[in-house]
C-alpha cells in the first residue's frame, strides 16, 4: 500500500485493540474500522488537514501508515495515540481483584489524540440517548457532510469528520433527519464556533481542561470526562453521570449495589489521579453488576 510509513517500538506490553477501544463510535463507525489482520483505520481532521491512519502489529513493533495531508501529524503523534504518555506503573492496587485485572490487562495504555472537538461531538450526541441513537446519528452525520477518507479508506466508505465550520452549515432539519434534537444539536454548534479555544484543552492539565470544556453552555462533567478521556489521555477523567457505571463501582469495590455518583466518587477517591484507569479496568473484568438504573428510551433527551 502507498502512504507514508513509520515504525515504533514501543517499549512496554501494547494490547492495540484495547487501547485504541475508546475511539470507536458503534460497531459501523465510519472514522474507524478493525480488519483481521489485527490493523485499527482511523480517519481524523487534524490541524494539517483530513488524514487516514492505519495502525498494526509489525514484528515486534508497530507500523503505523498514513494518508492525506494529516499524514505527517498522525505518524508524529503516533507513540502517544498509543499511550507514550500514559503512565500505568504509577497506580499501585492492592492485592486483590483489581490488581489481578491490572496484571491481565497489563497491555492496556490510554489512548491521547490530541485533538478535542473530535471527541467533543460524538460524545455530546450520545448525551441521554441511547448508544444506537447515538450511534446511528454520528454514522448519518459523517456520512452526508464528512468527506471521503485519505487513502485506499475512502473507498471503502471510511469518512472524515466536518469540520468546525462545516459542523455550524449544517442545516435544522438534518440535525432532526439524523435524530439529534435540537438541545444537542446547539451544544455542537456552540463548541463548533469556539473550537480553537477548546482545542487549546488538549494541553491543559485536568482541572483546567473540565473548567474549558464545561464553561460551554450544554457541556457538562459527563461530557468533558468523555471526551478529555480521549482527547487528553486523562487518567483521573470519571464519567460522573453515567448510567451503569456507579453501580459496577460501588457494586466492584464495596458489595454495594444501587450505588449512586457521590458513593462511587467516595470509593473512587483513594485511586486519584487514576480513577478513569480504575473504571476501565472495571470493565474489562468479568463483574456484572445488576443493572438498577432507568432504561433509556428512544427520544429520550436530557442534558449531562
Amino acid at each position: 500500500m502507498p502512504g507514508t510509513v513509520r515504525q515504533w517500538h514501543p517499549p512496554y506490553p501494547l494490547d492495540l485493540g484495547r487501547t485504541l477501544f475508546p475511539l470507536r463510535h458503534g460497531p459501523a463507525d465510519p472514522a474507524y474500522r478493525t480488519t483481521p489482520d489485527g490493523a485499527v483505520w482511523r480517519a481524523s481532521r487534524t490541524p494539517a488537514g483530513p488524514g487516514t491512519l492505519r495502525v498494526a502489529p509489525a514484528a515486534g513493533a508497530v507500523e503505523g501508515r498514513a494518508w492525506g495531508p494529516g499524514a505527517e501529524w498522525l505518524l508524529d503523534r503516533l507513540p502517544e495515540l498509543l499511550g507514550a504518555a500514559d503512565d500505568p506503573s504509577a497506580l499501585t492496587l492492592p492485592p486483590g481483584p483489581l490488581r489481578e485485572a491490572q496484571r491481565t490487562f497489563a497491555g492496556l495504555r490510554l489512548t491521547r489524540t490530541g485533538l478535542v472537538l473530535e471527541s467533543l461531538v460524538p460524545s455530546i450526541l450520545e448525551q441521554k440517548v441511547t448508544t444506537d441513537e447515538a450511534y446511528r446519528a454520528w454514522r448519518t452525520l459523517l456520512r452526508d457532510f464528512g468527506t471521503p477518507a485519505p487513502g485506499p479508506a475512502g473507498a471503502e466508505g471510511m469518512r472524515v469528520a466536518p469540520s468546525a465550520r462545516e459542523w455550524t452549515l449544517i442545516p435544522s432539519w438534518e440535525w432532526h433527519r439524523a435524530g439529534v434534537d435540537p438541545k444537542r444539536s446547539a451544544t455542537v454548534l456552540r463548541a463548533a464556533r469556539l473550537a480553537a479555544r477548546l482545542e487549546e484543552a488538549s494541553g491543559f492539565d485536568h482541572a483546567d481542561a473540565f473548567a474549558r470544556l464545561t464553561a460551554v453552555p450544554g457541556i457538562g462533567i459527563w461530557t468533558a470526562a468523555e471526551t478529555l478521556q480521549r482527547s487528553n489521555g486523562d487518567a483521573d477523567a470519571v464519567s460522573v453521570g453515567d448510567y451503569h457505571l456507579p453501580n459496577l463501582v460501588g457494586w466492584a469495590l464495596a458489595g454495594r449495589p444501587r450505588s449512586d455518583d457521590a458513593q462511587m466518587l467516595e470509593l473512587l477517591e483513594p485511586f486519584r489521579p487514576h480513577r478513569y484507569r480504575v473504571c476501565r479496568l472495571l470493565r474489562l473484568t468479568a463483574w456484572h453488576a445488576p443493572r438498577y438504573g432507568p432504561r433509556l428510551t428512544p427520544n429520550d433527551h436530557r442534558n449531562r
